[in-house]
């Protein structure tokens, strides 16, 4: 596990991605957008995670630009929504997302919901931008395991990770087994519970325990559990105490008791449920 924010996770084709990034869903577009992102840049956040839905592509790319960070230096991922699936429509939602951000390529691109039936061709064009070096690693972003073996028995490459809703109410067990198995990594969107579990009294009695926070303590859960944590705020103060992570940690006990929170509840859509 990373004991720095600069640490990273190796992706099984060699592409090192920073553990700990910045989220910016439902972060408007604008200052608002350029404002936080330049802020986690300066606390020490190198990997941002955005999509195109979320409509602050552009907000992202400003940032990046007016923060003087070299684009090496920088993890960015972006996804493809759902009504640009398809082959040729992803290719061109691509090169829209890569124009709105002003790169000239992501470090890794997501498929952001399966859906029904588009998702295999769409992969099958994210593994034309990785063989043509467009994209530095594919994944994929609210994927069941059946959606996972439906996808692997179809195509030639495997994704590198899979983006899903993940916080101690909703510890995602059989997907995180699955994926161990198969060397994909998992990453989480809404890890504390979409602000829903801040208050929750076992996180916080631990919290307490440490001096810390409860957000702290929930980030610090992912971070020893080995999943990629993507965290959002666009409060300064909160952009950088979410960094500060990396100067405590959970006893096998504390872990535990996180662990026993597990409810099976989601707080966003059910992919199953998210049919186009």
């Amino acid at each position: 596990m990373i004991e720095t924010i600069q640490g990273s996770v190796t992706l099984h084709n060699g592409v090192k991605m920073p553990q700990l990034g910045f989220g910016v869903f439902k972060v408007k577009n604008g200052s608002e957008t350029v404002e936080s992102v330049k802020k986690a840049l300066e606390a020490g956040y190198r990997h941002i995670d955005t999509a195109a839905i979320y409509g602050n592509e552009e907000g992202v790319g400003q940032a990046i630009r007016e923060s003087g960070i070299p684009r090496e230096e920088l993890f960015i991922t972006s996804k493809v929504w759902n009504t640009e699936q398809g082959f040729e429509k992803t290719l061109q939602a691509y090169e829209d997302s890569l124009k709105r951000l002003g790169t000239e390529y992501l470090d890794l691109y997501l498929i952001h919901w399966p859906g029904t039936d588009k998702y295999i061709d769409t992969w099958k064009a994210l593994e034309k931008l990785y063989t043509d070096s467009r994209v530095r690693a594919i994944g994929v972003s609210n994927f069941h395991v059946h959606h996972l073996e439906n996808l692997m028995n179809h195509t030639e490459l495997k994704p590198v990770i899979n983006q899903i809703e993940l916080h101690p109410r909703l510890s995602q067990l059989e997907i995180r087994e699955y994926c161990k198995k198969h060397d994909i990594k998992v990453e989480a969107w809404g890890p504390l519970g979409q602000g829903n579990l801040i208050n929750e009294p076992t996180i916080n009695h631990i919290a307490d325990k440490h001096g810390k926070t409860a957000a702290q303590v929930m980030i610090r859960w992912h971070l020893q559990n080995d999943i990629v944590v993507i965290p959002k705020s666009v409060t300064p103060s909160r952009i950088v105490e979410n960094t500060q992570v990396f100067d405590f940690e959970l006893s096998l006990d504390e872990m535990n008791q996180i662990d026993s929170l597990n409810l099976g509840e989601r707080y966003g859509t059910n992919p199953d449920e998210n049919l186009f």
